[in-house]
């Protein structure tokens, strides 16, 4: 394999030039990089990122740190990273955090702390002051993503907010018997996202002075959980809304598909709502309040790309929160009895 000397000498230059040149620290003329680089590619010279973080103390590595990385919303924050990263010239190392509490601490104590990484980003995590601390000691970026962290910037939707829209919505479009379809609360995931998309329904009913109490069911977050569970409901007349918001598009899907199944028109018997945006949601004409994740993974790693220009008294109480996108489909319209007044 070619050396640096090879490739100064091809060049004409010193090898602390050529060095320069390919590293892309420090002056080099336009005219200079381009007869390094060309003589780099004519002896297929590549240049070592171990030997490279040596010199610059950077690794231009990011260690990100996620619970799932087979459900959508993760692996679509993941891609967004991904994409920023190998766009900036990043590479990343992927720790997949598992229940088991000596395995999250040796991520923590050991992984992140000793490996060689330049930040940190933390998806869906819900880091405890202990692991912000050890972060932190780091003395390099860190941010976290899907809800409030004391001492670490962090971005987010407003999962009450969003929640509250999805069913103001429905409202609006006169519902009164409106079903929240969510997670279990006894099966949180972290940040309490089935609590506060929960809350965000009960909030829309309390304004507009509904009873919601009684029209909130409970399933496992996924596609096969909204199928079952709406299902339950749909099957008995006396039990069925007219409207039901899902805690999350896959709880939507799987209650269209149920809906189908008994042979339930959507939207002209039941209005369905969903949260997150989907990849199957156009498939299944899902009205949705999008929120891009991909997005927020871009905007996580720049973030932490323009940390070391932020200033330090900022960087951990800086709270981003996203807005989401209304993507109206074919997924809702008026109750049913609103409709025949209107005939007649």
């Amino acid at each position: 394999m070619s050396a640096i000397a090879d490739v100064a000498r091809l060049a004409g230059v010193s090898k602390s030039t050529a060095s320069r040149a390919l590293s892309g620290r420090g002056y080099v003329s336009e005219s200079t990089r381009e007869r390094v680089v060309q003589a780099a590619a004519e002896l297929g010279f590549v240049v070592s990122s171990n030997a490279a973080s040596l010199v610059t103390g950077q690794s231009r590595n990011v260690g990100v740190v996620i619970p799932f990385i087979n459900r959508w919303f993760f692996a679509e924050v993941l891609d967004g990273i991904e994409s920023a990263l190998i766009s900036s010239g990043y590479d990343l190392t992927l720790y997949r955090m598992s229940p088991d509490a000596e395995q999250r601490r040796r991520v923590f104590d050991y992984f992140l702390v000793r490996k060689r990484v330049d930040a940190v980003i933390a998806i869906g995590i819900e880091l405890t002051a202990r692991e912000v601390d050890k972060l932190q000691s780091l003395g390099k970026p860190i941010v976290g993503l899907g809800g409030p962290i004391d001492g670490i910037p962090t971005i987010n939707i407003d999962d009450v907010e969003v929640t509250r829209m999805a069913t103001e919505l429905l409202i609006t479009l006169g519902h009164r018997d409106i079903l929240h379809l969510g997670g279990d609360l006894d099966e949180q995931l972290d940040f309490r996202v089935h609590e506060q998309r929960l809350a965000g329904y009960r909030l829309a009913m309390a304004s507009a002075g509904l009873e919601a109490h009684e029209k909130v069911r409970a399933v496992p977050f996924d596609v096969p959980g909204g199928y079952a569970g709406a299902l339950q409901v749909l099957a008995d007349p006396r039990l069925r809304p007219t409207a039901i918001v899902a805690g999350c598009d896959e709880v939507a899907v799987g209650t269209i598909i149920a809906a189908r199944q008994l042979g339930i028109q959507v939207p002209s018997q039941l209005s369905v709502v969903g949260i997150d945006g989907h990849s199957l949601a156009p498939m299944f004409g899902l009205t949705t309040f999008e929120q891009h994740p991909a997005q927020q993974g871009a905007l996580a790693v720049k973030m932490i790309l323009d940390e070391p220009q932020a200033p330090a008294a900022d960087a951990g109480t800086r709270r981003t929160i996203l807005p989401v996108t209304l993507s109206v489909r074919t997924s809702t319209s008026g109750p049913p009895t609103a409709r025949a007044a209107g005939a007649a």
